[in-house]
C-alpha cells in the first residue's frame, strides 16, 4: 500500500525492530542516551547535554538514522570463517547492504599482492607494513582521505602527521558533497558555514528547502519544520522529485503529529534537474518587480547589488520559465510569499551542490536572501544541511589540501614546525593521479572513498593501481571489495561511543560537542588516535618537534587545537569545564561580514545552458533511499518512494509512454562512461525529461564532470540514454 506520510508508527516499529536486533530495547536505549554526539547527520544531538537531546536541550531527539548507525555498531563481529567463504571475487558480488550486515571488523585484515582473499594479521604486522611503505616512498606519492564520522582529535592528528611526513594531499569527504557550499558561502560572507544557529529556526516564518530531502536524510529536522508550520509559518520546497515526507510527515515524538500528521510544504515546486538558477533568478526578478527588496541592506551592507539588479531587469521571463520548467504564476505566488516574510531561512543539501555549477547555485540562493536583507540578523540566513556528523569539524581542524593562512602560521610558530608548501590535491585530483600510476600509498580514515566516486569503473581502476591502501573502518563496504590496492590493509577501529577517551565533534550550526566515549564492545579494535600516533611514531620517530607519545592523549591534542584553530580556543579547557560552545565569527546576527569590506557580496552570472534532450535521453539525478546514509545501505527497500529494490529508474509516466515502455519493463541505461543493464522502469512524480536512480549503484553512469570552483562532482545531473532490454519485465509490485 502506498505510503502517504513520512515518519509515523512505521518509524517507531522500525526502531523497536532494530533494538531487538541489537540486543534488546534497554541496550539500545542506553546506547542512544549515552553522552556522545549522534553518529549520523550534523544536525546536532547528544554530547554533554545527554543522548537524544539537541543543542537547545530538547528531549527526545532521535531518528531512524541514529538507530540504524547505532545498531550497526552494536552488531555481532564478522564470523571467523567469513573470508574463507568469501574470497575477493565473491566479496565483489555482495551488495552494499550485505557487506554492511556482515558484522563488525575486529581484527586487522590483509589482502596481500596477488592474493585472492583477506587474511587476519596481527596489529604489529599491519603497522609495520604501513610504516615500511611510507618510509620507502616519496611523500608526494601518498594521499590521506578523511570521513566526517571521525573526531576532531583524530582529524587534527592525522592531517598534522601527513604534513610533517611531507604532503599536503590531505582531503575529506566534503569534496564529494558540500564543498560547493563552503566555497559559495565564503565568496558571499567570508565564512564557509551556516550563518544561523539552531535557535534561529524557532524565529523564522518562512523556510526555503532547496535540493534537500530531510524526511529521509535529516529526520530530526522535520520537527523544526513541524514547529514552523504550527506557528503559522510557510515552507517552500524546491525539488524535482515529489517526496512524500516533504508533503506530509508524522513526527514520532509529537503525539498530535504522530496521530494526525503535519502538512510540510506550503508550496512544492518541481523544476527540471539542474535548473535551480533560472528558478531562483525568476523569484528574485519578481521580488524586484514588486518592490520588495530591502534598499537599506542593499545600500549599506552589500556589494554588487546594483549590478545584480540591472542584470535581473534584463532577464527574459519566457526564457526563465522555459529553462526552469516552472510556470510564471507559480513563481509569482512564491515571490509574494517571500515578500510577506519577516524572517526567512534558506536550507539546501546536495541537490544544489552536486552540479558543475554547484558554487553558483549557492551564490544564487545567497543573492535571493540578500535582496530582502535576510542575512546578518536573527531568525534569517543561510543553512547548508550537512551529512556526516563531524564533516564540518574535520574541515575546521585543518583537513584540507591547503591550510588557511592563520592555521598554517600558528602551527609553525606554536610548535616550531616547517610545514610543506607544495600544492595539495583535492579528492578527485588524488583519484586522477592514482589512475596515472603516481600514487603509491593511500590512507582512508573511515568512509567509503571508492563508493563515493563518480565513474565507478574509473575509480576501481585508479584505486587498483595504488601500491598500498589502508582503511580504518568499523564495518565492511564496497571499497574493501572494489577499491583495493595492489596490497590492502583494513584496521578495525572503535566506534565513537567505544572510545577510551572523550572526543569532540562540530555540528552544522558551528556548535562543538564533547562525547564521553565508552567501553569497547569487542576486543581487537583500537582508537583512531592510538593508531595514527603509532604510525607517526614509527615513520617520523624523533625527526619532528612533536612528541607523538604525548599526542595519544586527547587532552593534549585539544590543547594544540585551541592554540591554532580560530574559534576553537575553548576546546583546550573542555575536559575540565565540560562546556560545549558555539564557534565565534561564523554566524551573523548583525550585517557585518568577514569579507574585506565587511559587506556581503552579490554574484552576477548567466544561468547554465542545457542542451535539448534527444528522444531516448533523460536528465538523471542520483539519490539516497530512506534506508540509507551516504554510501551505507541499511535496507534494500525505500519505503517513502514505494520501492522494494534498488535496481530501478524512476521516470515520469509521459516519458515511459513516449519511449514505448511500460512500467516494469527492463532497460539498459548508458552514458559515455558506463552502462547498467536490466534496470526496472518505475513511474514516479518527477517532471517529464527527468529521472532518478539510487546512489552508489548508479555511480557507474556518472562521468568525472565537476564544479571547477569546488571540485564537487555532478552526481545530480547526467544525461543518460535509455534502451529497452530483452529481459523479461517485472510485473506488479515495486
Amino acid at each position: 500500500m502506498p505510503v502517504n506520510a513520512g515518519g509515523g508508527w512505521a518509524a517507531i516499529l522500525y526502531t523497536l525492530k532494530q533494538s531487538r536486533r541489537a540486543g534488546g530495547y534497554l541496550r539500545m536505549y542506553r546506547a542512544l542516551r549515552s553522552r556522545n554526539a549522534c553518529k549520523t547527520c550534523a544536525l546536532g544531538m547528544g554530547g554533554q547535554l545527554g543522548g537524544m537531546v539537541n543543542e537547545q536541550k530538547r528531549f527526545p531527539e532521535v531518528c531512524k538514522k541514529s538507530v540504524q548507525a547505532m545498531a550497526a555498531d552494536m552488531a555481532g563481529a564478522i564470523r571467523d570463517d567469513f573470508f574463507s567463504d568469501f574470497p575477493i571475487e565473491k566479496l565483489k558480488r555482495l551488495t552494499p547492504r550485505e557487506l554492511e550486515h556482515a558484522g563488525r571488523i575486529t581484527k586487522p585484515l590483509l589482502l596481500a599482492p596477488g592474493a585472492n582473499r583477506y587474511i587476519e594479521i596481527t596489529w604489529e604486522d599491519a603497522l609495520a607494513r604501513i610504516a615500511d611503505k611510507l618510509r620507502e616512498i616519496a611523500p608526494d606519492k601518498s594521499f590521506f582521505y578523511f570521513s566526517g564520522r571521525s573526531s576532531n582529535e583524530a582529524g587534527f592528528l592525522l592531517q598534522l602527521f601527513a604534513r610533517l611526513y611531507g604532503t599536503n594531499n590531505v582531503n575529506n569527504c566534503s569534496y564529494y558533497c558540500h564543498q560547493a557550499s563552503g566555497v559559495g558561502l565564503t565568496a558571499v560572507t567570508g565564512s564557509s558555514t551556516a550563518t544561523v544557529t539552531l535557535e534561529d529556526l524557532d524565529h523564522c516564518d518562512l523556510i526555503f528547502l532547496v535540493g534537500a530531502n530531510p524526511a529521509s536524510n535529516h529526520p530530526r529536522f522535520m520537527r523544526n519544520l513541524m514547529d514552523l508550520r504550527r506557528r503559522g509559518g510557510s515552507i517552500v520546497v524546491i525539488n524535482p522529485l515529489k517526496e512524500v515526507g516533504l508533503v506530509r510527515f508524522k513526527v514520532p515524538s509529537d503525539v498530535r503529529s504522530l496521530f494526525f500528521g503535519t502538512n510540510i510544504a506550503s508550496e512544492y515546486i518541481q523544476p527540471n534537474i539542474g535548473a535551480d538558477i533560472p528558478l531562483l533568478f525568476a523569484i528574485a526578478k519578481r521580488i524586484e518587480e514588486i518592490g520588495a527588496t530591502d534598499p537599506i541592506f542593499l545600500r549599506d551592507c552589500a556589494q554588487g547589488a546594483d549590478e545584480f539588479l540591472e542584470y535581473l531587469r534584463a532577464l527574459n521571463w519566457e526564457e526563465l520559465v522555459a529553462q526552469s520548467g516552472v510556470p510564471r504564476e507559480t513563481v509569482n505566488r512564491v515571490a509574494q510569499l517571500y515578500a510577506e516574510s519577516k524572517n526567512t531561512i534558506f536550507c539546501w543539501a546536495m541537490g544544489l551542490t552536486h552540479h558543475t555549477h554547484g558554487v553558483e547555485n549557492i551564490q544564487a540562493i545567497a543573492n535571493l536572501a540578500m535582496l530582502r536583507g535576510m542575512l546578518g540578523r536573527p531568525g534569517a540566513g543561510l543553512l547548508p544541511l550537512r551529512g556526516h556528523s563531524n564533516v564540518q569539524g574535520i574541515g575546521s581542524v585543518g583537513v584540507t589540501p591547503k591550510l588557511k593562512d592563520a592555521i598554517f602560521e600558528k602551527l609553525e610558530s606554536e610548535f616550531n614546525l616547517a610545514l610543506p608548501t607544495t600544492p595539495g590535491m583535492d579528492t578527485l585530483a588524488c583519484i586522477r593521479r592514482a589512475d596515472e600510476g603516481a600514487v603509491r600509498f593511500a590512507l582512508c580514515l573511515g568512509g567509503n572513498l571508492y563508493g563515493s566516486n563518480p565513474d565507478a569503473g574509473f575509480a576501481k581502476r585508479a584505486m587498483n593501481k595504488i601500491d598500498l591502501t589502508v582503511y580504518l573502518s568499523t564495518t565492511l563496504n564496497t571499497g574493501h571489495a572494489h577499491g583495493v590496492g595492489a596490497e590492502t590493509i583494513i584496521l578495525p577501529v572503535l566506534a565513537r561511543d567505544e572510545e577510551p577517551q572523550s572526543t569532540t565533534q562540530e555540528s552544522m550550526f558551528n556548535y562543538v560537542r564533547l562525547s564521553d566515549g565508552g567501553p569497547s564492545r569487542y576486543p581487537g579494535p583500537r582508537a583512531e588516535v592510538e593508531v595514527i600516533a603509532d604510525i607517526a611514531t614509527r615513520v617520523l620517530k624523533n625527526t619532528t618537534p612533536i612528541d607523538w607519545r604525548l599526542m595519544r592523549d586527547h587532552a593534549n591534542i585539544r590543547a594544540a587545537i585551541s592554540k591554532v584553530i580560530p574559534g576553537y580556543e575553548k576546546i583546550g579547557a573542555i575536559d575540565e569545564t565540560k562546556e560545549e560552545f558555539q564557534i565565534t565569527g561564523r554566524t551573523f546576527h548583525s550585517p557585518r561580514f568577514k569579507t574585506d569590506s565587511g559587506k556581503a557580496k552579490f554574484h552576477t552570472f548567466d544561468p547554465p545552458k542545457h542542451k535539448p534532450l534527444l528522444a531516448n535521453q533523460l536528465r538523471l539525478m542520483t539519490i539516497r533511499s530512506e534506508g540509507q546514509f551516504n554510501t551505507v545501505v541499511y535496507e534494500e527497500n525505500d519505503r517513502y518512494r514505494n520501492q522494494t529494490r534498488r535496481d530501478v529508474i524512476m521516470m515520469n509516466i509521459a516519458d515511459i509512454e513516449h519511449m514505448g515502455l511500460e512500467i516494469g519493463d527492463r532497460v539498459t541505461i548508458s552514458t559515455d562512461v558506463g552502462e547498467l543493464a536490466d534496470i526496472i522502469v518505475r513511474a514516479f512524480d518527477v517532471p517529464a525529461g527527468n529521472a532518478a536512480m539510487y546512489y552508489p549503484e548508479a555511480n557507474v553512469l556518472i562521468p568525472l564532470a565537476a564544479d571547477e570552483k569546488s571540485r564537487t562532482p555532478a552526481f545530480k545531473h547526467t544525461i543518460v540514454r535509455i534502451a529497452k532490454s530483452s529481459a523479461l519485465p517485472v510485473i506488479g509490485g515495486s
